[in-house]
C-alpha cells in the first residue's frame, strides 16, 4: 500500500512538472520593447511618455495560451516624456513619488480567451496600490532571429483611471477641465527572447 502511494505521488509530480515545462520562458528585450502611456494635456492635446528601465518574464505556452503567465517590474524613475521639468514632476510626490515607491509591478493571475483574442488578468501595483486590471493583447508572431534566438512579439493597449492608484494631483483650468487628464492610455509593444 505504501509503495502504491509512493508511485501515485511520483506520477502526480511528473504530471505537474510536464505541465510546467509546457511553457517556454521568455524575457523582455528592453531594446525592442516599449512600455508607454499617453495623457491629455490641457484637454486639447495628447502628451506621450515611456519607461526606459524595466524587466519582465513571459511563460508562454504556445499550445494553450491560457496556461501562459506574465511578470513585469518597472522603475518609474526612468519615466521619459522628453521634457526634464515634466519628468522631474512625474518622479516627485505629485505623481509617482519614486523615492517612496521605486517600482511598478504587474503579475498575471490568469489568461483568458475572449472573442477572437485574449486578455491577461492580473494585479498592477502602482504608487503602493494593488488593483486588478484586464489587459487585452494580441500575439504578433514567433520567429527565429538571424542570431539563432527565438522571439515572440505582442502588443496591448488599455485605458486606466490614475485616481484608482491614488495619483490624484492636478490643477483645474478656468474652463473646468484638468491640466492632466485622469484617463491614461497604456500602450505596450513587446518583444521577448526565449531563455
Amino acid at each position: 500500500m505504501r509503495s502504491r502511494t509512493l508511485v501515485v505521488s511520483i506520477l502526480f509530480s511528473l504530471l505537474l512538472a510536464s505541465a510546467t515545462f509546457a511553457a517556454d520562458k521568455y524575457e523582455l528585450d528592453p531594446v525592442h520593447t516599449r512600455i508607454g502611456f499617453t495623457a491629455r494635456h490641457l484637454m486639447i492635446n495628447n502628451v506621450s511618455g515611456r519607461f526606459t528601465e524595466f524587466t519582465g518574464t513571459i511563460l508562454y505556452d504556445e499550445q494553450d495560451i491560457t496556461k501562459s503567465a506574465v511578470s513585469v517590474k518597472i522603475q518609474p524613475a526612468s519615466v521619459n516624456t522628453e521634457n526634464k521639468m515634466r519628468d522631474d514632476d512625474l518622479r516627485s510626490a505629485n505623481f509617482f513619488d519614486v523615492a517612496k515607491y521605486p517600482e511598478i509591478t504587474f503579475q498575471s493571475s490568469r489568461i483568458e480567451k475572449q472573442g477572437d483574442g485574449y486578455v491577461c488578468v492580473g494585479t498592477l501595483v502602482m504608487h503602493g496600490v494593488p488593483k486588478e486590471i484586464t489587459l487585452p493583447f494580441t500575439i504578433l508572431g514567433k520567429i527565429k532571429d538571424p542570431w539563432g534566438n527565438t522571439r515572440i512579439g505582442l502588443e496591448a493597449e488599455l485605458k486606466i483611471d490614475r485616481r484608482d492608484w491614488v495619483l490624484t494631483y492636478s490643477k483645474t483650468l478656468d474652463s473646468g477641465g484638468l491640466v492632466v487628464s485622469n484617463d491614461i492610455k497604456i500602450d505596450l509593444n513587446v518583444e521577448a527572447v526565449k531563455k
